[in-house]
């Protein structure tokens, strides 16, 4: 039986067209319409429609209000009791989440005939013995907005991670937000600075869906009847109009996206409970820009002249890199606007001094026994003066070449070693066109 408000009528309302709405919507989506809720909606042409509005009302309330099982925190124990670690691979970094022990943040390389290096960071360590055990009181259960949806999750803190430098050596920190996937094995679904050193860490886990406060619920989006009115077209005339333009324009435009992007289909996440494989291709492509559209002789002459910069980087800073110019550092805000430090600034005489001590080029070998250049370093200097060490700020800019599906993909990460001397890694297949044009100094040209 369905629930109505004061001063509703019983049965179907007598007007047809409100009549046929209401056998539509209301018995499948549960959705109740009232003939006397309804307003009348006049265009800039003088048309008049009277619009049905739909009653809201959530159909979760009583199971919520009843529900007497464990608390979210009793439905992850089993999670934490196992000490289970979950992982995601992106571009350079592998992020590891121990649930209830740490996060870390790693990257392993070897050189040809060295031991493995690791570059790692601690994000965030368990720092209660028992993280699970507060009550699940009656407070607000928070919610973050995931692919457009506003779904429930727990909240687990860690803290006392790797000290960070530019936050007077604070400890990194980081929330675990854990949300109901029926379909998940505890992925992390996604990693973000959300400010300098602080992070949030999201994952899928079925666990919490036992608990109907913390269950996938999508948006009610919910239709509006319009009817015209005595005088007026059924639809109104600058809609269709519209409506008109928007087809006219859908036809190109479609055309270009099925032959040019094949896997458009494949890449999109579109909903929330499609699974989610870590590892897979979808989630390899974050933190990776794609850039403009020019032809590759174009792109590479302007790039290599400096007039066309590489923008990247995940989480609070992003990353700008003008080849022969600068590295910039920086971070947009809506209020505060353009936040901006330059790590290095480009010295053909400093970089040639530098590479006397370093090497510029890294080759491997191809089967045929022929070498190739693998990666060229380019040093940044002079840039702004650090806190920590009041000395100006340097990077190393390390230019790799990286095959991808699209043709100009950029992947840029930075690294930073020693408090202000940084290292900028520039992933593209773009480079891959170039690397071979490198001279003693690593110094690339415009392939002949």
């Amino acid at each position: 039986p369905r629930r109505r408000g004061p001063g509703s009528r019983e049965g179907v309302p007598g007007d047809p067209v409100l009549r046929a709405a209401w056998e539509e919507l209301g018995p499948t989506t549960g959705v109740l319409y009232k003939e006397d809720n309804y307003i009348i909606m006049t265009t800039v042409d003088k048309e008049k429609y009277k619009c049905l509005l739909p009653l809201i009302a959530s159909g979760n309330e009583e199971e919520e209000k009843d529900y007497k099982g464990p608390t979210p925190g009793e439905l992850l124990e089993p999670l934490f009791k196992q000490s289970s670690c979950s992982y995601r691979i992106e571009s350079y970094w592998t992020y590891e989440v121990c649930h209830g022990k740490h996060i870390r943040q790693y990257h392993e390389e070897k050189e040809t005939g060295q031991k493995i290096n690791i570059q790692e960071y601690y994000l965030g360590n368990m720092i209660m013995k028992n993280p699970l055990s507060e009550p699940d009181g009656a407070k607000e259960i928070p919610t973050k907005n995931i692919e457009g949806q506003m779904t429930p999750y727990y909240p687990v803190e860690l803290g006392n991670g790797t000290p960070c430098s530019l936050r007077q050596n604070l400890p990194r920190s980081s929330t675990v937000m854990y949300i109901c996937h029926p379909e998940a094995k505890h992925e992390i679904l996604s990693v973000a600075e959300v400010t300098t050193c602080e992070y949030e860490v999201v994952i899928l886990t079925p666990l919490l869906c036992n608990h109907p406060k913390y269950r996938f619920r999508a948006s009610p989006v919910n239709d509006i009847f319009c009817q015209s009115l005595p005088g007026s077209p059924l639809k109104p005339h600058n809609l269709e109009q519209l409506e008109k333009q928007q087809e006219m324009l859908k036809m190109p435009f479609r055309r270009v996206k099925e032959e040019e992007m094949p896997s458009t289909k494949e890449e999109k996440f579109s909903s929330i409970h499609k699974p989610v494989a870590v590892g897979s291709h979808q989630l390899l492509t974050v933190g990776t820009t794609h850039i403009s559209k020019l032809t590759d002789e174009q792109l590479i002459k302007e790039f290599l002249s400096g007039s066309y910069c590489f923008h990247g980087g995940v989480g609070w800073w992003k990353y700008e890199f003008c080849y022969g110019k600068y590295v910039h550092q920086y971070h947009e805000d809506k209020e505060s606007g353009k936040t901006s430090v330059v790590v290095g600034t480009w010295s053909k005489e400093e970089h040639m001094e530098w590479s006397r001590k370093n090497a510029a080029r890294t080759f491997y070998l191809r089967e045929d026994g022929t070498q190739t250049v693998r990666m060229v370093s380019h040093f940044y200097g002079n840039g702004d003066v650090c806190d920590l060490t009041d000395k100006p700020r340097q990077v190393t800019v390390k230019l790799k070449c990286k095959e991808s599906d699209s043709p100009h993909a950029v992947t840029i990460y930075m690294l930073e070693p020693h408090s202000c001397q940084y290292i900028l890694g520039v992933e593209s297949p773009v480079i891959c066109k170039i690397l071979d044009t490198a001279d003693e100094y690593g110094l690339l040209s415009v392939p002949s």
